[in-house]
């Protein structure tokens, strides 16, 4: 069965986010307040749209919200967004809500308000350049190609053996450390209580020799 989503306004996201959504096999269904946009979504086939404004229950409801697997509020308004993730979460019971935000200083009330994720451009980009700051520090104290030390990024997807496991629980090779977890828009120096979690980016201080063992050790691959 499909997985179903629902996206709610923003139009150009809206748009772009539906096309790719579709192509990999989601239902999606999008809830926009301007007529010229229904218009203009709609010639996306397999696409639902709704004309209306998703802050308002009834309008959810002629969406089907409550068969949705999942709702992404899409606006240019911050308070906008976080009115219909409550509502999908609360009313329509939708299991996982996604929020953009504008403004970075309300991303943690939004998480406190029960929004399963929340986007921000700003915290995107500025995560990006602390981990490159990350890496490029690490270069220099561990310079890369010199005694054969490599530095790398680990990605450990859902499946991974090691997802859900503190350090110590991990058979790594001797010659590996750890250095850095990157956690969504944090980064931490890991100990060894330290429990590893799907979507962590682990920073990898290895031997040429080993970074391959310890790779597949951390992902299963």
């Amino acid at each position: 069965m499909k997985r179903k989503v629902l996206l709610m306004g923003g139009f150009h996201k809206a748009y772009a986010l539906s096309a790719s959504l579709i192509q990999n096999g989601y239902e999606v269904t999008v809830i926009n307040n301007d007529y010229h946009n229904c218009h203009s979504l709609a010639e996306l086939k397999s696409l639902k749209v709704i004309f209306g404004d998703a802050t308002k229950p009834f309008v959810l409801e002629d969406a089907d919200a409550e068969d949705m697997d999942i709702a992404i509020a899409l606006t240019q308004k911050d308070d906008e967004n976080l009115v219909m993730c409550e509502l999908c979460k609360k009313r329509f019971h939708i299991k996982k809500t996604v929020a953009l935000v504008n403004d970075p200083k309300k991303t943690e009330f939004f998480y406190k308000m029960g929004i399963d994720s929340v986007v921000c451009a700003i915290n995107a980009i500025t995560n990006i350049i602390e981990q490159q700051a990350i890496m490029d520090e690490m270069a220099k104290i561990f310079p890369i190609g010199v005694g054969g030390i490599n530095i790398a990024e680990v990605p450990i997807p859902t499946q991974s053996p090691a997802a859900g496991k503190k350090l110590w629980e991990i058979n790594l090779p001797k010659e590996v450390i750890i250095g850095c977890i990157l956690r969504g828009e944090h980064s931490m120096i890991p100990r060894g209580d330290t429990r590893i979690l799907s979507g962590d980016v682990l920073i990898l201080i290895s031997s040429d020799k080993q970074e391959m063992n310890a790779v597949r050790e951390l992902t299963g691959k």
